[in-house]
């Protein structure tokens, strides 16, 4: 079992993890393999006031289970030719956090400023906990940079439509959920779909839901959107948040802003703060959107 004791190499050969363990981490960032999974935890910038190496160390063995049980917890989003002619797409993929099958599908893109992926901290936790809850969630490991990690966006929601059957997932009326960078991802595409990337037409997301970030851009094609953002954040702005809403409610679209006080960026899940059960409210917020 895996402990905050175990370091990333002891992770890198667990056998279950063959092949794809180094993108379980962020790849940008310089860590040494000497790390244990509580210092890696704490190691990711912008996220160390608030990631709990206990999580960490539970999503480990849970995905690990998952693949003893038989289930694959990753999938490739571009095809070995692609990866051939762009070796860049080899340090993409979708880790799946299965729910419940035929059940609605979750993407979550975590931030890091176009600069590393935070998954440890946001979108792992989240990903975890919308299983748990009977989502198929997915967490997109992408390529650090905003027209990069679009097109990975694109393509793995291309890639869920298209894989939707032997996945056992509904994609009707899916989520794009993000934290800083990561949110305005799934702003960008909740607006502009899959087509302008060279993907197929598929349908456009059912609900957005985006943590800590500036981002102001209203298109008037905007779907259903949450906001969630600390009044301490000095990275994102929570009152460009609320302005965004408001706009986006303006234009008759279901729009809403919780706003926390005394929280810094890259809260997550907000364990133990008072922004604890967000999440839930997305949920719902969710729910009550899908078509």
């Amino acid at each position: 079992m895996f402990t905050e004791k175990t370091t990333l190499q002891d992770i890198y050969d667990t056998q279950e993890f063959a092949g794809f363990a180094r993108r379980l981490f962020p790849l940008d960032l310089n860590l040494s393999p000497k790390m244990t999974l509580a210092e890696v935890t704490k190691a990711l910038p912008w996220y160390n006031s608030y990631a709990l190496p206990s999580r960490t160390v539970s999503i480990m063995n849970e995905l690990r289970g998952h693949v003893r049980a038989g289930q694959t917890i990753f999938y490739e989003i571009y095809s070995p030719e692609e990866q051939a002619k762009d070796p860049s797409k080899k340090r993409t993929g979708l880790v799946f956090f299965q729910g419940n099958p035929n059940q609605r599908v979750a993407i979550v893109n975590a931030g890091g400023a176009f600069q590393f992926v935070g998954a440890l901290q946001d979108s792992f936790p989240h990903c975890q906990y919308l299983a748990r809850q009977g989502y198929n969630a997915f967490a997109l490991i992408y390529r650090p940079g905003a027209k990069t990690g679009q097109e990975d966006l694109a393509r793995a929601i291309a890639f869920l439509h298209e894989h939707e059957k032997e996945l056992e997932i509904d994609m009707t009326d899916y989520s794009l959920w993000g934290g800083s960078a990561g949110a305005r991802l799934a702003a960008w595409l909740g607006n502009k779909g899959t087509e302008p990337f060279g993907e197929f037409a598929y349908p456009k997301a059912g609900a957005i839901v985006m943590q800590y970030t500036g981002f102001n851009q209203v298109t008037g094609q905007e779907p259903s959107t949450m906001a969630v953002v600390g009044t301490a954040d000095w990275i994102a702005d929570y009152q460009v948040m609320q302005a965004r809403i408001a706009a986006i409610c303006k234009n008759g679209t279901p729009a809403i802003c919780n706003v926390y006080q005394h929280l810094n960026h890259g809260f997550g899940l907000g364990e133990g703060t008072v922004a604890e059960g967000w999440i839930d409210k997305a949920i719902h917020f969710w729910k009550e959107n899908m078509r």
